[in-house]
């Protein structure tokens, strides 16, 4: 019998040299990446929107609208509008206060320029704000910058309009006052990224559409247009227009607005059955922190039941 001493043990098997793992590469703190600024986001977008499929696809506009919603939800604003550009950009337009534009003292640089190029920055956190907000509080606007190729924003607040440009994600410029104004709002316009979007970048208006007319419903009175311009084949100039339905064009269009909000919901997903009776009922409860609940209901001649849960006017069913 030949009994091995550990010494020996060691030689036998081979000593693993310091500092390698078990397929001879170095591994140090020089291995281990940082991603800074909006990195992380084009490096797994999937995290951030969920997939990079049609479905990551629209929900950039989901995100940007939801900013201009959440205007409208504050009673700050009640007209959005949705274009589909050529060469599959999007220009979404609202009538709300318009995102800040003087500087943030934390980042040193504007808020316009914070909020479209930083994680986590908005001002839904603290409540004072914004009551009530959906979307990705503080990400959704700064990740769709991330993953477009081409983001421009212009405010109109303070008697004046101002002008920033980005290229994935990243300001070619610092925020500047282009000119003057007595309107207020903000437009975003953007160009999502194919390289990202492998699947395609080229959006379905009905989906839009779809989407658009439900959170027409959602928030009462609030107008939401929906166009489709990317049949236009002359070069589309925007510089002086605010809403797209100023220009001379005629596009196809859809625009909701619904001053009965879920009672007209309600109305209209019922709209092909036989209701059990005729009024619909709506109630609606506010906490004195501002966080309230509407429920609206209506029976149908149907065997089987209709449910369509909301919670900050994002589906949770």
């Amino acid at each position: 019998m030949v009994q091995k001493t550990k010494k020996n043990r060691a030689k036998s098997e081979g000593a693993r040299p310091a500092g390698k793992n078990g397929s001879g590469h170095h591994y140090d703190a020089s291995s281990i990446q940082v991603l800074e600024g909006l990195e992380p986001v084009r490096k797994r977008p999937g995290m951030y929107i969920g997939t990079t499929g049609p479905d990551g696809l629209h929900h950039l506009i989901t995100e940007i609208f939801d900013n201009s919603r959440d205007e409208a939800m504050g009673g700050f604003a009640n007209d959005i509008e949705i274009v589909l550009l050529p060469e599959n950009r999007v220009r979404v337009v609202d009538n709300g206060r318009g995102i800040p534009v003087d500087m943030h003292k934390q980042t040193k640089v504007s808020a316009l320029e914070t909020i479209m190029t930083t994680l986590h920055s908005g001002g839904k956190f603290g409540g004072e704000s914004y009551k009530v907000s959906g979307g990705l509080h503080g990400v959704g606007a700064s990740v769709v910058n991330a993953l477009s190729v081409h983001m421009e924003v212009i405010v109109h607040r303070d008697g004046g309009i101002f002008y920033q440009e980005y290229r994935q994600g990243k300001a070619k410029a610092r925020v500047k006052k282009i000119g003057k104004s007595d309107r207020h709002g903000t437009i975003v316009l953007f160009e999502p990224d194919a390289k990202i979007f492998k699947e395609g970048i080229a959006f379905d208006f009905e989906r839009v559409v779809g989407h658009m007319r439900e959170q027409a419903y959602l928030v009462r009175g609030m107008r939401v247009s929906v166009v489709d311009a990317r049949a236009i084949a002359e070069k589309i100039d925007l510089a002086d227009a605010f809403y797209f339905r100023e220009l001379p064009l005629e596009t196809p269009s859809q625009t909701f607005y619904f001053e009965g909000g879920l009672v007209s919901l309600i109305r209209h997903y019922n709209a092909h059955f036989k209701p059990v009776h005729k009024n619909i009922f709506y109630i609606e409860k506010k906490a004195e922190n501002g966080e309230g609940v509407e429920v609206a209901l209506q029976y149908v001649d149907d065997i089987s039941s209709r449910v369509f849960p909301f919670a900050s006017s994002s589906c949770a069913g």
